[in-house]
């Protein structure tokens, strides 16, 4: 999809416009009115007046044109409750009438959508990334190509003068929004096809593409480093695990990474602790952690920030082979820390344990892992927000800002001490599940914060959030969670500098 920026549209114009109304507004208030033809003029002045369109939130109407094209009138709702939050939804349910029309370009108005304190680029790069997603369609496996219609092309009609920063938001956007529909076609590919090897050679090609470093481990590889955690998990399966390790070098060369760890559990059936089958269905997308971080560090080098980053994605399948881990079994991690399995379907955060004591060696100036690590996490919060959790207050300040801007929405969740015991190993050092079946999602971020070294780190629980749900105006299956996230905080470092 192309988005375009213009400055001009020609009066009785053909074209398929949205016209964007709050509440009370009237008709003539929406600068595209004035391009209407008057037969159309006068029937969108009777939707107002008939009240068949109150322009409250979610509310669309579509509107034939005389000749060809549509009339989109969207409603934002109040005025006082515009906000990005919304704008982003917004964008996306534009997106999917036009696709539900077959409407191939449209043309909206930038200055209606304006919010206060948002700047002119953030607010361009929201509207271009979230109407990328919005066109995205998994179909690939399909024979028959249902809903495959995609629109070409969105105009963003804006002023002269907002013309280079509106400009700069939407290349940004379409980038990011182009790298979080690769993490969803990570993610939506079948667990069958999508093994440890091929998510591998698909960050490799990635590298290829976008001009990072891409170096990867194999198991002898990893015996070598006695990442005896990885390799404990990735014995019940026929494949074999890798050690994904990629490398963006955008800052000067001596300064530190920022690194992000990505749980790449290509399918989870887990293992001896065999899930319920509800529970299997969407173990394909056990590795979206790991796919949001090769798109990340893809979109980062895309966008050529000067800074540098490292993306750790941990490639195993968990299987319950005749070879497989087993409850009750002592593993030693990289750390040299033994690892006591307490239940084999645990098993994102062993893997998690050798990455980050990998990234040890970056003298990261930050690490977050991202992971689709617990049922528990999405009890807590819903599918509408990724738990973090992180001993770092600044961290988790940074992070939550850059949530907020990102359209990415996490929550915060307690580590403290009191909670440590709850991970402490009877025969090892500490143990893959708490003792109790409560607060499950804050026993698995402890257990990780037992592999960290001194350098700041959060942790990412995006169990909830890592499919999409009918609100959200998105494609069923991946969502792709986690990537403007990852790319927005790094953008906020580099303010920072």
């Amino acid at each position: 999809m192309k988005i375009l920026v213009i400055t001009k549209l020609p009066r009785q114009s053909k074209d398929s416009l949205v016209l964007v109304y709050f509440v009370k507004d009237k008709p003539l208030s929406q600068p595209f009115f004035k391009f209407l033809k008057n037969s159309e003029k006068k029937i969108v002045e009777q939707y107002f007046k008939d009240k068949n369109f109150s322009a409250e939130k979610n509310e669309a109407k579509i509107l034939p044109r005389v000749g060809r094209g549509k009339i989109f009138l969207i409603g934002l709702g109040d005025r006082d409750k515009w906000n990005l939050r919304r704008a982003v939804l917004v964008a996306r349910q534009i997106v999917v009438l036009a696709k539900n029309e077959k409407v191939a370009q449209l043309t909206l108005n930038f200055e209606s959508l304006k919010i206060k304190e948002v700047s002119n680029e953030r607010l361009a790069q929201a509207l271009a990334e979230n109407a990328v997603i919005a066109n995205y369609e998994f179909n690939q496996y399909r024979t028959k190509q249902k809903n495959n219609f995609k629109i070409k092309a969105v105009n963003l009609f804006i002023e002269k003068n907002n013309q280079p920063a509106v400009q700069r938001g939407v290349k940004s956007g379409v980038i990011i929004g182009e790298q979080v529909n690769v993490a969803r076609d990570l993610g939506n590919i079948p667990g069958g096809e999508m093994t440890p090897k091929l998510l591998a050679e698909k960050a490799r090609e990635a590298g290829k593409q976008n001009k990072f470093k891409v170096k990867i481990l194999d198991e002898a590889a990893m015996e070598k480093l006695k990442m005896g955690a990885i390799l404990g998990v990735s014995k019940g399966s026929a494949e074999k695990p890798f050690f994904i390790i990629m490398e963006y070098n955008g800052g000067a060369k001596n300064d530190k990474p920022i690194v992000f760890v990505g749980k790449g559990v290509t399918f989870d059936t887990g293992g001896l602790n065999l899930k319920p089958e509800k529970g299997m269905n969407d173990m394909h997308l056990d590795m979206s952690g790991g796919a949001a971080v090769i798109a990340a560090v893809s979109a980062i080098a895309k966008l050529k920030l000067k800074i540098n980053v490292v993306g750790l994605v941990p490639a195993v399948e968990n299987m319950p082979g005749s070879a497989g881990y087993r409850p009750g079994d002592l593993l030693k991690s990289m750390s040299g820390k033994i690892i006591e399995v307490l239940n084999t379907d645990a098993e994102g955060r062993i893997i998690l344990a050798d990455a980050l004591t990998y990234a040890v060696r970056y003298k990261p100036i930050a690490v977050i892992d991202i992971a689709t690590l617990t049922g528990a996490c999405m009890v807590a919060l819903g599918t509408q927000a990724s738990g973090l959790m992180t001993p770092d207050e600044k961290l988790q300040q940074q992070i939550m800002e850059a949530a907020e801007i990102s359209g990415d929405y996490v929550w915060p969740l307690p580590m403290w001490e009191e909670y440590e015991e709850e991970i402490k190993g009877t025969f090892g050092d500490v143990a893959n599940l708490g003792k109790t079946p409560y607060g499950g999602a804050i026993a698995g971020a402890m257990f990780l914060k037992q592999f960290i070294s001194d350098y700041p780190w959060a942790h990412l629980d995006i169990a909830g959030p890592m499919k999409t749900v009918e609100s959200q105006y998105l494609a069923k299956g991946a969502s792709g969670v986690g990537v403007r996230l990852l790319v927005e905080f790094v953008k906020s470092q580099l303010v920072k500098k």
